[in-house]
């Protein structure tokens, strides 16, 4: 399931950040590899839409990140 969602924080030194979900929740963490856009990194305040993936002891994380404004002009062509 695709989720929405806004950058919280990103560390790009570690390529680690959080992502905050639009209908409310914990921030799920995600790396730079979870990125589809190679060539982008991650800036606060901007909207991805993410899937999940439970990690070790239930916990969730984001996955399969993508620009909210790339995944639009992708439907609009």
């Amino acid at each position: 399931m695709t989720y929405f969602g806004m950058i919280g924080s990103y560390n790009h030194r570690r390529g680690e950040g959080t992502i905050s979900p639009e209908k409310g929740g914990k921030a799920l963490s995600f790396k730079k590899s979870d990125v589809q856009q190679a060539n982008q990194e991650p800036q606060v305040g901007q909207r991805f839409t993410y899937e999940t993936y439970e990690i070790y002891g239930g916990k969730k994380r984001a996955i399969y990140l993508q620009h909210e404004d790339e995944e639009a002009s992708e439907i609009k062509n």
